[in-house]
């Protein structure tokens, strides 16, 4: 499994960065255009994205690995 990849706000842009990663995999211009990207990457590498508001507070995740927790039903 990789890293879990977060979506955060950085310098008016959004920031894909790997979980523990300082540096930033890829920029973009909205937070649509990043979790996309993030997306890509987490189903790849079967990790998961954290998607942050831009206060840093933690929005949302999925998961694209194998999940600890899966549906019921």
């Amino acid at each position: 499994m990789g890293k879990n990849q977060h979506v955060v706000p950085r310098d008016g842009q959004w920031a894909v960065l790997g979980a523990g990663n300082s540096r930033a995999t890829s920029l973009h211009p909205t937070q649509a255009d990043a979790i996309s990207s993030a997306r890509d990457i987490a189903i790849n590498q079967h990790s998961e994205v954290v998607i942050h508001r831009p206060n840093g507070q933690i929005r949302d995740s999925n998961s694209y690995g194998n999940d600890p927790y899966p549906p019921k039903g």
